[in-house]
């Protein structure tokens, strides 16, 4: 029957002569409760428009009505809905004005057209132009639910490919990198220049300072972010296996190839091919790999045929390829091919600003994955972290991390919860910052303090020279906290590799020094600087607020 019958048309829905118990039998799992999502009814037939409405909402769906083309369109001008169900023949604004308009203002809706037999045509001529799909009248509750089942459905699978892109760019994109300290700030301005040209990429670095991540982050800002990045390690595949990863081969090419397989090349056709560790890569394999950026065309295993492919090339080594050159192990025309651009990526021990908005990003991840509740580090850890070598890198620092989490007990990560590496460790003075140093043992000669002409005679309490006689006491060492450079201004006679004095300074000078430092390593993290000072923050800010007002 045509939208236009009036009042008779609910008798070709039949919703009002069903029962509750039929009207439930309809019901599918309760998605509506589910995702939630928004359906905008668009009738003028108010009667037919209304059950509608009530089907809908008996299973869970919210929905809004209204009974005319242009409050339809009025409405969608205004609110945000995830399907719009609508009649095709209006008058004044009908269902194909409403579809169009819909498109336009909410893209990832999805519309449902109702119409009647003779307009049939006309609802597929819609689905062309991005209609979900169509119910034909009479329709039941069970076509009206299974219809906006599958919608559902649709949006929702829309918003999870939102929200990955949106973690994705999140998690690869430069936000997903952590830092603090102007090092890494310079590399990322020179990332966010290089990621959308589609230049060829060398990063270098050791191993465990985020190479891969900072290729993804350079895919995932670039052109080709909504195509494939493919990750080869040629480190980690056989030699003789590497050629047929990254070019593929045909059946027969080898024993084992009993099919035709593609390799990373066109598997990442139109993407980004990230190879890490390239300084592995055996010398034959190498000669392929300039034919193949040189042609843009990969030639598999076994096979004549050339295919032409498209791919952003970004590599990653942690050895030194010029030394490599010059010993003949590295070409030197491929390398000239993959350093384009070059990205070098300093360790963590050249970026000690990072370490701790590393440790609380780390700290936070593994509290979710491992399900543990708050916990915090404690003053002494994060010295410890700071001041430690860190060979093996942001990696390291991260299964550091884990380890300390996955091993708590008490719910605050301490000395004891540390790793036996850091234990262990022995905190070298040269590091910037503070760091607990033990003060020297002092030997009293007769009541008197050895002069400085002969505390070089004197290694931890052990007299090593004969110019001392006489009873000896041993003065045990206490731990003292040293900063280890002057404020502004400070004059000091000590060389470099010495600890500087801050005698002559007032204690209002040290203490802001020891502040001002503590924040910069804290990223001006005010309550992580108070707990590594050992103090309430309260008082920090208090004293922030006193120095803030001598500089007035």
């Amino acid at each position: 029957m045509d939208s236009h019958a009036g009042p008779t048309k609910n008798r070709n829905f039949s919703i009002g002569d069903a029962s509750p118990t039929a009207l439930m039998s309809g019901e599918l799992p309760h998605s509506g409760n589910q995702i939630h999502v928004s359906i905008l009814i668009v009738d003028n037939d108010h009667a037919h428009a209304q059950a509608m409405t009530e089907s809908l909402e008996k299973v869970g769906y919210q929905c809004t009505l209204v009974t005319s083309g242009p409050e339809g369109k009025r409405m969608l001008e205004q609110n945000n809905y995830d399907i719009v169900v609508t009649d095709l023949m209006m008058n004044d604004f009908d269902g194909m004005q409403v579809l169009d308009l819909a498109k336009q203002l909410l893209p990832d809706c999805e519309v449902v057209m109702v119409t009647g037999h003779a307009t049939v045509s006309k609802a597929v001529e819609a689905m062309r132009q991005g209609a979900f799909s169509f119910l034909e009248k009479p329709i039941t509750p069970n076509q009206l639910r299974a219809i906006i089942e599958k919608a559902t459905q649709a949006v929702a699978l829309k918003q999870t490919n939102v929200e990955l892109r949106r973690r994705l760019d999140e998690k690869f994109g430069f936000e997903g990198l952590i830092y603090s300290g102007p090092a890494m700030q310079n590399m990322i301005d020179r990332l966010k220049r290089i990621a959308p040209t589609d230049a060829t990429v060398l990063i270098t670095g050791e191993s465990g300072t985020g190479k891969e991540l900072v290729a993804r982050a350079i895919h995932q800002n670039s052109p080709r972010k909504n195509k494939r990045m493919v990750a080869i390690n040629t480190r980690a595949v056989s030699e003789n296996l590497v050629e047929s990863e990254l070019f593929g081969h045909v059946r027969g090419a080898y024993t084992d190839a009993v099919t035709d397989r593609e390799g990373a090349f066109q598997y990442a056709d139109g993407g980004t091919l990230f190879l890490d560790e390239v300084g592995d890569m055996p010398m034959s394999t190498q000669i392929k790999l300039l034919r193949v950026l040189e042609e843009h065309a990969v030639t598999r295993v076994g096979d004549n045929k050339s295919i032409k492919v498209n791919v952003r090339l970004i590599s990653a080594t942690n050895r030194p390829l010029e030394h490599m050159i010059e010993d003949g192990s590295f070409r030197n025309d491929l390398y000239y091919r993959l350093k384009v651009v070059t990205v070098h990526l300093p360790s963590l021990r050249e970026r000690r600003d990072d370490i701790v908005p590393l440790m609380d990003h780390f700290r936070k991840f593994f509290i979710r994955r491992h399900g543990k509740g708050s916990t915090t580090f404690s003053p002494a850890v994060t010295r410890k972290f700071y001041a430690y070598d860190w060979p093996g890198n942001i990696r390291q620092l991260r299964n550091f991390v884990e380890t300390m989490i996955v091993l708590d007990t008490d719910g605050k990560l301490d000395l004891d919860d540390l790793p036996p590496e850091l234990m262990d460790s022995q905190l070298s003075t040269s590091l910037g910052g503070y760091i607990n140093t033990p003060k020297p043992r002092l030997l009293i000669e007769n009541n008197r303090i050895g002069t400085p002409a002969i505390d070089h005679a004197i290694v931890d309490g052990t007299v090593v020279s004969d110019k001392i006689s006489g009873p000896l006491t041993v003065i045990e060492p206490q731990p003292i906290q040293t900063p280890l450079s002057l404020p502004t201004g400070t004059q000091t006679s000590h060389s470099a590799n010495e600890v500087p004095e801050l005698i002559g300074q007032s204690m209002d000078t040290i203490e802001r020094w020891a502040i001002e430092q503590t924040l910069k390593i804290t990223n001006g993290n005010r309550e992580e600087a108070a707990k590594i000072l050992d103090i309430g923050a309260r008082t920090l800010y208090r004293k922030l607020d006193k120095y803030k007002g001598t500089e007035s």
